[in-house]
């Protein structure tokens, strides 16, 4: 679906005048911040969290700007509104300036790509790649190094490409976050090693509410035949399980994720239901 319209500043403007100046050094060295938000059925999903998650990238990388969170969430509200759209990806662009004033944030509907059907019955293959963000609790514009790194996972035939920092541990997935599990226990990498995602924030609390531990801790890449699986998360794909990592592979998806699968569709349609639509 092609979307007419995007908002520029809490300003609705027609898609083509979407642009930004060849000239803007900031957007040219990736001094921005961004957030990627699931709208369903016109519900916009975690819309607070990720505004907050966009206010503490922002301030991670001393980004001045004068932007609300209630400035950001009626713009997010009305693009829905005027654009009238069901389903899509709502991206959230805060780029630098100058000073706080010359800022500039913008929002636009994308469709989203969503992963074939099978990955989440036969899981999904991940590669791994020795990488490690420099802020990593800033979701910045500052990709090079992650796009290079998924488009060596796609081209291998992976789902997604594995961060592996100096100490041989992975940490998250170029744009997902990563779990092992074992019987009932979810292991996370340490939260001050990662990106904490939205859909992570919520599928931890969902495993907690069906009798699921949880515990963080590094997850040495030596020691992943060890656990029962692994996935992954991220706000499009909300949980995929993992079938591979590089050569160790897994047989079946384990019951327990299974469960947890089906528990994080339910809390999701639940939420649906009792949000009022756009």
């Amino acid at each position: 679906m092609a979307y007419q319209y995007f908002s520029h500043n809490g300003t609705i403007k027609p898609i083509e005048q979407a642009v930004v100046p060849l000239n803007s050094i900031e957007y040219s060295y990736g001094f921005g911040v961004y957030e990627t938000i699931r709208v369903s059925r016109g519900t916009i999903y975690f819309l607070d969290q990720h505004i907050r998650r966009l206010m503490d990238s922002a301030k991670i990388i001393t980004l001045p700007h004068n932007f609300s969170i209630e400035f950001v969430q009626t713009a997010a509200r009305e693009l829905i509104e005027k654009t009238k759209a069901e389903t899509c990806n709502l991206k959230i662009l805060l780029i630098g300036g100058s000073s706080p004033e010359t800022a500039d944030l913008y929002l636009l509907c994308l469709n989203p790509l969503f992963p074939e059907r099978q990955l989440y019955k036969n899981g999904a293959a991940g590669i791994t790649h020795r990488y490690e963000r420099e802020f990593p609790h800033a979701k910045t514009l500052n990709m090079l190094p992650s796009y290079l790194a998924y488009r060596q996972a796609r081209t291998a035939g992976a789902y997604d490409a594995l961060l592996v920092n100096r100490q041989d541990c992975i940490t998250e997935g170029t744009r997902t976050n990563f779990f092992a599990i074992k019987d009932r226990l979810i292991v996370s990498p340490p939260e001050a090693d990662i990106l904490p995602g939205v859909m992570r924030e919520v599928v931890l609390g969902v495993a907690r509410q069906n009798d699921f531990k949880i515990t963080e801790q590094a997850i040495k890449l030596d020691d992943i035949a060890g656990y029962d699986g692994a996935f992954l998360t991220s706000t499009s794909s909300k949980i995929i399980p993992l079938k591979s990592i590089d050569e160790h592979s897994w047989g079946t998806i384990p019951v327990p994720l299974q469960e947890l699968m089906s528990a994080l569709n339910q809390c999701l349609d639940n939420l649906a239901d009792k949000t009022p639509q756009i």
